[in-house]
């Protein structure tokens, strides 16, 4: 069954889009933890982060590491944050949060956010990278 990620990557739904390359794309997470959290999916569905082929696997962290980047020229923080947990969305994926203190990783307190906030922000994360 195609994942909701899938769907954004094959354009059925659409999202707010930051950044791709060939193997990955990143997007703003529609239930963020902090301004700016970032989502960065492999463009092959695989469930499990440690199933991917090791090409994918490395082409995923070094397109996070560029995405973060930008992200942290985008929004002051002391970090961008990074976690897989991987329990939501049966499609790998890492989440990109700025953070300023451990807590602010804290997957219990969603913030609200407007769709134009998130579109604002896509675009400010894009113009950084």
């Amino acid at each position: 069954m195609e994942s909701v990620f899938s769907q954004i990557i094959n354009k059925k739904i659409p999202c707010y889009f930051v950044a791709e390359d060939n193997y990955s794309i990143a997007f703003m997470d529609i239930n963020p933890i902090a301004l700016g959290h970032v989502l960065v999916v492999p463009k092959i569905q695989v469930d499990y982060l440690f199933d991917l082929d090791p090409e994918i696997y490395s082409a995923l962290w070094n397109f996070s590491k560029i995405v973060a980047a930008g992200l942290k020229k985008t929004i002051t923080c002391n970090r961008i944050g990074v976690s897989v947990i991987g329990l939501e969305v049966p499609h790998a994926h890492i989440h990109l949060v700025p953070i300023n203190t451990v807590s602010d990783m804290d997957f219990s307190n969603k913030i609200d956010i407007s769709s134009d906030e998130l579109d604002n922000m896509a675009k400010a994360i894009t113009n950084k990278i």
